[in-house]
């Protein structure tokens, strides 16, 4: 199903003022008709009477067919269930008064939470006890538009459960295939949008690990949902874009919008990474009190301050280490007698 755009009915006005010139004639043929029945010619005042009847009846059947547009919206056309075209832009069109317009998703509503309601025409009544309609809007929409679905729970490729949402900015491009090629283009985008989001994650993991392939290249990298957020995203909107062609859908960017553990492991990753945290400082307190011991016994050696042999060497290396690795400040220990 391809496009077909209807670029000749922006005829709105020039429709409207002719009902109306025509209905004013109409009126005036009946009246003159009458008057010509009553005395002047019966036979011709009848036949006046009888068309003026007949054109003020139909005259008006044009504007059933007059439809106004405003920026970024169209209307997809269909004639006895035969798509004839579709009109784009802002202004005042007047097309085949049979003509029906179509809009597949005009009851589906996307909010930002994610929720998908249907919600039929069924009237309202208000306290004063006026009835009204909600009548579904049949033009198509082509703004770009945010969707952002639920959080899922998904797998990453170490099994560990995750939640993570994203926000998909999109629009449609097609308004024949996305009226006609798919049943609903809303649910079929985020339906699409889930399943793409399960594919990308599973390949991933929340955080760098050993030994994982997320490029398919048969090498090990860095790459994690955590620390490769913008290439994530990407590959999410290609995977996405890829199956919402069909429905003529351009999908603009994706964003992930909320990270984290699922909640039945959040407390312990937690502390998995507060472990880790521990590790790599105690490690570099280690690293730098051993250059710091090194450096202070080239130092005593240089200077010849004093003679330490092997066992007094390790008795101070042994002291500055507990010092300088230390959780607490030292207690110091005054010798006042022989080193010896």
């Amino acid at each position: 199903m391809e496009e077909k755009l209807l670029l000749n009915k922006k005829k709105g006005m020039q429709t409207l003022l002719g009902c109306i010139g025509v209905e004013l004639i109409a009126i005036a043929g009946i009246i003159t008709g009458a008057i010509m029945m009553e005395s002047i010619n019966p036979v011709l005042g009848t036949i006046l009477f009888v068309a003026s009847l007949v054109v003020a009846c139909v005259a008006w059947i044009p504007l059933v067919g007059l439809r106004v547009l405003k920026p970024n919206e169209a209307l997809v056309l269909t004639l006895f269930g035969k798509y004839i075209g579709t009109i784009k832009g802002a202004g005042f069109y007047a097309v085949n008064p049979f003509c029906v317009a179509v809009n597949p998703a005009a009851q589906t509503k996307l909010n930002q939470s994610g929720d998908v309601s249907h919600k039929a025409a069924q009237p309202t009544v208000n306290a004063d006890l006026n009835v009204s309609f909600e009548i579904p809007n049949k033009k198509i929409s082509l703004k770009i538009m945010t969707l952002n679905n639920n959080r899922q729970k998904i797998n990453d490729c170490l099994g560990n459960p995750v939640e993570i949402g994203i926000a998909v900015m999109w629009r449609v491009v097609d308004t024949a295939k996305a009226a006609f090629n798919v049943d609903n283009y809303k649910e079929y985008l985020s339906l699409q949008c889930d399943s793409a989001l399960r594919n990308i994650v599973r390949i991933y993991p929340y955080d760098v690990a050993p030994g994982v392939d997320t490029t398919g290249d048969g090498i090990e990298d860095d790459g994690s949902l955590r620390g490769s957020s913008e290439l994530v995203a990407s590959r999410i909107r290609d995977e996405i874009q890829v199956r919402v062609n069909e429905a003529g859908l351009e999908v603009i960017e994706a964003r992930i919008t909320y990270l984290a553990y699922a909640p039945e492991i959040a407390a312990v990753m937690l502390q998995r990474q507060q472990a880790s945290a521990i590790i790599d400082a105690r490690k570099m307190i280690v690293d730098g009190a051993v250059g710091m011991v090194e450096m202070a016994l080239e130092r005593l050696k240089d200077n010849g301050l004093v003679q330490l042999d092997e066992e007094r060497k390790a008795a101070m290396v042994s002291n500055l280490l507990v010092v300088l690795c230390g959780n607490h400040d030292a207690q110091p220990v005054v010798n006042t007698s022989s080193l010896y």
